[in-house]
């Protein structure tokens, strides 16, 4: 859709700059923002316009060195306000992404979009498409593609050389640049990303990114859940060691009491023992002693003593 000031509004954007002794010094060009009109002339195109745009976010939104635009000027020539268009999407590899209010090229390394989408409204003539065809072979597009959703066709051109190549009679096309694939097959334009899921309408992207958080959110908690099942096997383990420890623990001290008692009782045994010993010294003393007493005896007797009669 083509962005145009009118001639009013075009007397404004030079202004004249006048110092404090009156000396009039170089104007200050004004770049536009906005025309006040439009994006779109009608639903479908708005809805193709923010489905392209939005899609190609999600597509390079890893790379921080590509940036994607819908319906912003593009100036690409220094000097001259009157020198723009507003593609209803464009893509520009080597550009950080970012807030513009317009795309200055000469402010972006002097880098051009290097794909543009255009999509056709009932209100846009082939002049205007042919006069835009030629503005983007002009300065610098690589690929250009104009959808028209209401007669469904799509036309790819692509730049060889210093002309546009345009592609005729297929019913797939996958972008050199965006490696994204036009499926045209069935009632409408289908475009898919490289890793082979469809672009999706707005509503569809809001759905999926409701999906997406649902499903991070299961997984969280399927994460925290298995998290818990592993801290309770830890403890159910860590039980179990101390459990075992215990058992160890008191088998070792019935251990150490069998070895005391069985101690107690080898030193039971021990001094009985040695009271019996000692008891049977002394009876064996005893009995030498008897013996010794009846040894004497027979020695006095035999002498004619007999000593039981002082007794």
């Amino acid at each position: 859709m083509v962005r145009q000031i009118a001639p009013k509004t075009q007397l404004r954007l030079i202004k004249s700059n006048v110092n404090q002794g009156g000396e009039t010094i170089a104007p200050e060009i004004v770049y536009p923002e906005s025309d006040g009109k439009p994006m779109a002339d009608n639903t479908k195109q708005f809805t193709w316009i923010v489905k392209i745009k939005e899609n190609l976010e999600v597509l390079f939104k890893s790379n921080p060195d590509v940036f994607v635009a819908g319906d912003l000027f593009w100036y690409p020539v220094k000097g001259s306000n009157r020198i723009k268009l507003a593609p209803d999407t464009m893509v520009v590899f080597g550009r950080p992404k970012g807030q513009r209010g317009s795309y200055r090229q000469w402010e972006e390394d002097n880098i051009p979009p290097q794909v543009v989408f255009e999509i056709l409204s009932p209100s846009n003539s082939k002049d205007e498409m042919t006069r835009k065809k030629l503005f983007y072979l002009k300065y610098g597009v690589e690929e250009y593609y104009v959808y028209d959703p209401d007669g469904m066709s799509l036309e790819v051109s692509i730049r060889e050389n210093n002309s546009f190549k345009e592609i005729k009679n297929f019913a797939t096309w996958t972008s050199p640049r965006l490696n994204i694939r036009f499926d045209m097959t069935g009632d409408e334009l289908v475009i898919y990303y490289p890793d082979g899921s469809r672009f999706l309408s707005p509503v569809e992207l809001s759905n999926y990114a409701e999906q997406e958080r649902f499903l991070k959110e299961q997984e969280r908690l399927l994460k925290e859940q298995a998290n818990q099942r592993a801290e309770q096997e830890r403890l159910l383990k860590e039980q179990e060691r101390f459990l075992k420890e215990q058992a160890n623990q008191r088998a070792e001290q019935e251990r150490f009491l069998k070895e005391q008692a069985n101690q107690r009782a080898e030193q039971e045994r021990f001094l009985k023992e040695q009271a019996h010993q000692r008891a049977e010294q002394e009876r064996f003393l005893k009995e030498q002693e008897q013996l010794k007493y009846q040894t004497l005896l027979s020695q006095l007797k035999a002498k004619g003593i007999d000593i039981t009669t002082l007794e």
